[in-house]
């Protein structure tokens, strides 16, 4: 099975920094883009980030400048580094990654369990 596992979310203030990080493992033969989606309460979840397996990335526009995705494919790991966090920004942030199972398998799609980010005084 493939898991993934997200760290470093928490309670911070406004302006402040946050660093998640977001772990795959499992038998997976290849994977492909990783990024980051959040939730807010009574919101859509929307993309955040997103970083293809040749660098490519993707924001959501009203992050740009704030939020910086990064990845290590040797260590199968999945950064998002978080600025100036707003009171907006406070959600339950999922990490996910596309991938194959086996050589010329179908692209799947698979997704963290969650952490929480709040931003508050």
């Amino acid at each position: 099975q493939v898991q993934l596992v997200e760290f470093g979310g928490g309670l911070v203030q406004p302006g402040g920094s946050l660093r998640l990080s977001c772990t795959v493992s499992g038998d997976i033969f290849s994977i492909n883009s990783m990024g980051w989606h959040r939730q807010a309460p009574g919101k859509q979840r929307e993309l955040v980030a997103g970083i293809g397996s040749s660098g490519s990335l993707r924001y959501l526009d009203s992050l740009k400048g704030r939020f910086t995705i990064s990845r290590d494919n040797a260590k199968r790991m999945v950064y998002l580094q978080m600025n100036s966090l707003k009171p907006e920004d406070t959600a339950v942030y999922y990490c996910y990654t596309s991938g194959s199972l086996f050589l010329n398998g179908v692209e799947r799609y698979f997704w963290g369990q969650g952490t929480q980010v709040t931003v508050s005084s």
